[in-house]
């Protein structure tokens, strides 16, 4: 099989808006999204959330569900926040939801405004992961906490990509490679307490038969997970 045509975040989005659905769509999402669900909050009643790189909105959707009081979810592309708006029509009951253009290393939010940020499987699309976690820090309160999710460093190693289809073509998001130890030097220059780390692996439930894939996919973590508070 040939390679994809590598695109920048921007013209991917572009083109995979029309068919990304709000949910998660393929094995690493679901496990991501798993391990996400398990460490956002049951209840997120009376709380701000902001969800940075909120793409069709699957996270805004989840916040809604927990009843957070107001949410707001950025993005780089503005086909992807049509997808969202449309999406969340039937989800917003009466709460505030605002849809913003930003990158997570400029995001058009308040100060301490969040009490809850979610950025899922965003920060390897900038190659600065300290300018994106200093940035999420800037939006999220004292005390909050950010859920922050990526593609497992091993699959980099691997050579896995995200590709997608459009038309007859198949193309990759451009994507870079965030070690643990990057991480874990970001969060302690910025104030960001780790207090929980996950690393998924695949359900074999949800690989579709017949599906072609690397085997070793289903032998390593495919997500890094973290669970971040803004030290006081």
């Amino acid at each position: 099989m040939s390679r994809p045509h590598m695109l920048a975040p921007a013209q991917a989005y572009a083109l995979w808006a029309a068919s990304y659905p709000a949910h998660a769509h393929n094995p690493v999402m679901h496990a991501e999204e798993r391990a996400m669900l398990e460490l956002m909050p049951e209840s997120l009643y009376g709380q701000a959330v902001v969800d940075a790189g909120c793409g069709s909105g699957r996270y805004m959707l989840h916040a809604l569900r927990r009843g957070a009081a107001c949410v707001t979810g950025v993005d780089l592309s503005p086909e992807m926040l049509e997808r969202a708006d449309a999406e969340l029509s039937v989800e917003r009951h009466g709460v505030p939801v605002e849809l913003l253009q930003g990158s997570v290393t400029a995001l058009p939010v308040a100060d301490a405004w969040a009490d809850l940020t979610v950025c899922g499987l965003v920060v390897g699309h900038v190659e600065d992961l300290h300018a994106s976690l200093a940035e999420l820090h800037r939006i999220t309160r004292p005390g909050g906490r950010l859920l922050c999710s990526d593609v497992h460093p091993i699959g980099h190693a691997l050579g896995w990509v995200r590709d997608f289809k459009s038309g007859d073509e198949r193309y990759a998001v451009q994507h870079t490679q965030h070690l643990y130890s990057h991480w874990h030097a970001a969060c302690a220059t910025l104030g960001w307490q780790i207090e929980r780390v996950l690393e998924p692996m695949l359900d074999p439930a949800d690989i579709p038969v017949g599906a072609r894939f690397d085997r070793m996919a289903l032998e390593v973590p495919v997500a890094l997970v973290f669970q971040l508070r803004r030290q006081p």
